[in-house]
């Protein structure tokens, strides 16, 4: 299911990463980091507008060759961002949102 999870700060630095490989955790580093130029762009789009409820669930930041990488992020701007692997087509938005 997933090859990453990771917990960023408000501050954009990392709180906690998991990987399922340890050899690709450099790699997949990369990726979670990539992706927080997404979440806060969908973050400053959404909160232009004060009356707008905020989905805290992102949803798919982007996907790539291998992976498609996805985010949530809190009231506090805490950012969980979860790596799936794309050849995992089993997966459905519903069910990513659930974890």
């Amino acid at each position: 299911m997933a090859v990453c999870v990771a917990v960023i700060a408000k501050e954009n630095y990392p709180l906690y990463i998991k990987t399922s490989n340890a050899d690709n955790e450099l790699k997949y580093s990369f990726t979670v980091h990539t992706s927080l130029d997404v979440v806060e762009e969908k973050i400053s789009s959404v909160g232009k507008n004060a009356n707008d409820l905020r989905e805290l669930y992102l949803g798919l930041l982007y996907p790539t060759e291998d992976y498609k990488v996805y985010g949530y992020v809190t009231n506090t701007k805490v950012k969980f961002v979860l790596v799936v692997e794309s050849s995992n087509t089993s997966l459905r938005d519903n069910e990513i949102r659930s974890v």
